[in-house]
C-alpha cells in the first residue's frame, strides 16, 4: 500500500493552533459545554467511563435516524468523526483494481484512500458557470463506466460552498443507477446553509446510497469527535470494519452528542450556525469586492468557507507559505483541491478575528501587486 499524503489535513494539523489569525479552519466558531448541557452537568459528572455501545448507544442511533425518514437505529453507524464514517464506507469497497469516481473539488480523503487502495479514481469536477459552482454532467458520465463501484459526492461542498440542485442530485443518481454504482454522499455541512433552509438529503433519493456526516461542521462541535453512516441495510456491515478502526465513540462524546441532536437543542444550535454565517458572509464579500481587480468568488450557499479566485502570478501553496511566514495567518491553499490560483478562507469565526486575518491577506495581496505579480 502507498500513503498518498492527506496534504490538507496535515497542512492545518502543522499550523492551525500556532498562527495568530486562523482562516482554514472549516467550521464555525466553537460550541462551549455549558451551551450544550443546559443544567446537566451532574449527569455528565456522572457519566460512566466504561465502553460504550461500539456502534453508538441505541438512544444516539434513534436521534441520528430521526434525521432521515424512513430509516431505523439499525441504518446508523456512529463513528468517530465523519473522516471515520468515510474511511469505513471506503473500506468496504475499496480493492485493487476497483473503479472510484470522486467529485472534485471536495474534502480530498475519498480521493486519497481510494488512491492508497489502489482503486482506479476518475475526478468529475464542479465548474464555474452563470455565477454559480455547477455539476459537470459530461464529465460525470465520462469518469463513471460499468465498472464503476462507487460515486463520491460532497453536498454542500467543501470548499466552493455550493449546494447541487435537485436536477444535478436526480442525474447523479441516474447515472449510478445505470451501472449499479453507489452513492457516498459526505454531508458534513447540511444544516449550516445561508437561506436557512436545509439542504435534501441524498437519502431516500436512490437505494444505493450511503451518507456520511458528524457534529464537527454545522453543529459545531469538532472536539466531541462524533460522526455518523447512515445507510439502509448495510450499516451492519460497515460496522465490522469498524471493529477494526477505532472499535467505538468515546462515552462522554456519545452522552453530549445525545443532547446536541435533541430537536430543541438540535434547531437551536443549527439556527445560531446560521446566524454566525449570515452576519459574517457580507465582511469576506466586501472584502472580495474592495479588490475587485485581482479577486472574486462565487458566494457560498451553505458552510463556513469561501473559495476565492485570485489573478497574480504565485502559486496558492507559495502565497499559503508567505501568508503563514510574514502574516502570521493560515489559509487553504486550491493546490489541496488539485487546482490553481485559489484560497480557501473560513469565514465562520468571530468578526473581529475575521476581520483581523481578512487585513492581512489582504496587505499580503496589495504588495504582491505593488510588486506587479498580476
Amino acid at each position: 500500500m502507498k500513503l498518498y499524503p492527506f496534504a490538507l489535513e496535515r497542512w492545518q494539523s502543522t499550523y492551525e493552533n500556532q498562527v495568530e489569525y486562523n482562516l482554514a479552519e472549516s467550521g464555525v466558531h466553537s460550541l462551549r459545554l455549558h451551551e450544550i448541557l443546559d443544567g446537566e452537568a451532574a449527569d455528565l459528572l456522572a457519566q460512566k467511563l466504561g465502553y460504550s455501545q461500539t456502534n453508538g448507544t441505541q438512544e444516539l442511533r434513534n436521534l441520528i435516524s430521526g434525521l432521515y425518514s424512513g430509516s431505523t437505529e439499525d441504518d446508523i453507524l456512529v463513528t468517530n468523526g465523519s473522516s471515520e464514517a468515510i474511511l469505513v464506507s471506503l473500506l468496504s469497497f475499496l480493492d485493487r483494481g476497483a473503479e472510484v469516481a470522486v467529485m472534485c473539488p471536495n474534502y480530498m480523503s475519498t480521493w486519497g484512500l481510494a488512491k492508497m487502495f489502489r482503486a482506479k479514481v476518475r475526478s468529475f469536477w464542479l465548474r464555474e458557470r452563470q455565477g454559480r459552482w455547477a455539476l459537470d454532467t459530461a464529465g460525470l458520465r465520462k469518469a463513471v463506466s460499468k465498472r464503476t463501484r462507487l460515486i463520491a459526492i460532497c453536498n454542500p461542498n467543501n470548499p466552493t460552498g455550493a449546494v447541487l440542485s435537485e436536477d444535478e442530485v436526480g442525474q447523479i443518481c441516474e447515472i449510478a443507477e445505470k451501472v449499479g454504482a453507489w452513492v457516498l454522499s459526505d454531508e458534513a455541512y447540511r444544516g449550516a446553509e445561508l437561506n436557512g433552509k436545509e439542504t435534501p438529503s441524498l437519502w431516500g433519493r436512490y437505494r444505493k446510497t450511503i451518507v456520511t456526516s458528524g457534529l464537527s461542521k454545522a453543529y459545531a462541535l469538532p472536539g466531541l469527535r462524533i460522526g455518523w453512516v447512515a445507510a439502509k441495510g448495510y450499516a451492519g456491515k460497515l460496522w465490522a470494519y469498524h471493529d477494526y478502526t477505532t472499535i467505538g465513540p468515546g462515552a462522554i462524546s456519545d452522552f453530549l452528542a445525545r443532547r446536541t441532536l435533541q430537536p430543541e437543542k438540535r434547531a437551536r444550535i443549527l439556527a445560531r450556525t446560521r446566524s454566525l454565517l449570515q452576519a459574517n458572509l457580507p465582511i469576506i464579500t466586501s472584502w472580495v469586492e474592495r479588490q475587485q481587480d485581482y479577486l472574486s468568488f462565487i458566494a457560498p450557499k451553505a458552510g463556513a468557507i469561501s473559495y476565492v479566485k485570485y489573478s497574480l502570478r504565485i502559486s496558492s501553496m507559495k502565497l499559503a507559505k508567505r501568508l503563514l511566514t510574514e502574516k502570521n495567518t493560515l489559509v487553504v491553499p486550491g493546490q489541496h483541491f488539485h487546482m490553481g490560483r485559489y484560497l480557501r478562507i473560513g469565514y465562520g469565526g468571530t468578526r473581529e478575528h475575521l476581520e483581523a486575518g481578512l487585513q492581512r491577506i489582504g496587505e499580503m495581496f496589495a504588495s504582491l501587486q505593488a510588486t506587479s505579480a498580476v
